[in-house]
């Protein structure tokens, strides 16, 4: 029994130590965090239409489309692009200071 519950508890410590660790990538694990400014920065960066992000236009910004999407409308707007920063979905892009 308490060789299962040190194998459980190092499963879950390298788990997270892995996913800390990355930078988001297609598998759709999260990546770095942005501050606001480095938000901004690649929101400024989308080919948008009009206030939203379309999936098409939001393949080079974001990890997980799915993910950001949290009302499922199909576009992103700038609060979920927000929220997806501040969660690891969205990716630092050249000329932002963020990688």
């Amino acid at each position: 029994m308490k060789v299962a519950i040190v194998a459980a508890t190092a499963l879950m410590l390298a788990s997270g130590a892995a996913l800390a660790a990355d930078d988001g990538d297609p598998s759709g694990r999260p990546g770095k965090v942005l501050d606001s400014d480095k938000c901004q920065a690649v929101w400024d960066m989308t080919e948008r239409d009009g206030d939203t992000l379309s999936k098409d236009k939001a393949v080079d910004f974001v990890v997980n489309y799915e993910m950001v999407d949290t009302d499922g409308s199909g576009d992103i707007s700038a609060d979920e692009f927000k929220a997806g920063c501040n969660k690891g979905w969205i990716k630092p892009k050249d000329g932002t200071d963020a990688e």
